[in-house]
């Protein structure tokens, strides 16, 4: 059998490692719930033991999410909260394996409701602070809107500026898709 790796996009980046460092009866965040596909995966991951919060403000991005998890059966696994991610330390309150950001908009849905630098990071420091040791922080960033250009301005100064001794920290850039292509950052707290 042979295996081929291809570099794909940002979001499989993302998906790769949610399904490397998940495993069953881990506790994993979805900070930007969306439509509910990566609620989904880390739902079938983390298996019965396991749970899933999932966070957003939307709620269209609630019901779909709801519809898709009560398909699969696995709604019992997540807690589906409409609330922004910047509340996440209102809700989790355990160590947490992987906490996932998909920024931007809700594919298919009002394009003029957008993450925000204001609670984006507010949320991104919440996540950091639930890491268990070895877990990570995934943060998918759509720079080819305003909105998300100066999310990933703000990102980079902020995770730029987190200690070694503490954090590793990955920016994956396809440096030869312009200005505008997907990334995604990868943070692992330190053992």
């Amino acid at each position: 059998m042979s295996s081929q790796f291809e570099l794909r996009s940002a979001r499989f980046i993302a998906m790769e490692t949610m399904e490397k460092v998940v495993e069953s009866g881990d506790i994993c965040v979805d900070a930007t719930m969306g439509n509910g596909h990566d609620t989904l995966t880390l739902c079938s991951l983390v298996g019965e033991n396991g749970k899933v919060y999932a966070f957003d403000v939307q709620p269209q991005a609630v019901e779909n999410t709801r519809a898709r998890l009560s398909e699969a059966g696995m709604l019992s696994r997540a807690e589906l909260l409409l609330t922004g991610h910047q509340n996440m330390l209102s809700y989790v309150h355990e160590p947490v394996k992987l906490v996932l950001f998909n920024l931007g908009w809700l594919p298919g849905g009002d394009k003029s409701v957008t993450t925000l630098r204001e609670t984006t990071l507010p949320a991104i420091k919440a996540a950091l602070s639930l890491l268990m040791p070895l877990g990570v922080l995934s943060v998918c960033i759509y720079p080819g809107h305003s909105e998300g250009a100066a999310e990933r301005e703000m990102l980079k100064g902020f995770f730029s500026a987190l200690r070694p001794q503490e954090y590793n920290v990955l920016w994956h850039t396809f440096v030869n898709a312009g200005d505008s292509a997907p990334e995604c950052v990868l943070i692992q707290r330190q053992p």
